[in-house]
């Protein structure tokens, strides 16, 4: 499978990457490491883990506490937010709905 990681999860990276790297140097670089790791296990795995929203699957990293929502579409996995767990339920639903427009259409 081909992983496109979508401008809005760069952005929750990108964020992410700079919130642990204020917490301590070199942790960020740390955050990046296990979150593209994490990314790149869908190439094998994308498709198998828990639906979420629609057609949103839900990975969890094992190192943070941040949720991985993508879809698959063909030989494709879309990345479409990577959300901090800590969050309340409600908002990480609302991230899903918000990005609900954004799922390739099927046929």
């Amino acid at each position: 499978m081909r992983i496109e990681i979508l401008d809005r999860a760069e952005d929750d990276l990108v964020r992410g990457f700079g919130f642990y790297e204020e917490q301590q140097a070199g942790l960020g670089a740390h955050f990046r490491e296990c979150l593209l790791a994490a990314i790149d296990l869908l190439c094998i795995h994308g498709g198998v883990h828990w639906v979420a929203y629609r057609d949103f699957r839900r990975a969890l990293s094992k190192r943070f506490p941040l949720a991985i929502f993508y879809t698959v579409s063909g030989e494709t996995v879309f990345i479409h937010a990577v959300v901090d767990c800590r969050r309340r339920p409600v908002r990480r639903g609302r991230a899903c709905r918000l990005h609900a427009a954004e799922i390739p259409s099927r046929g």
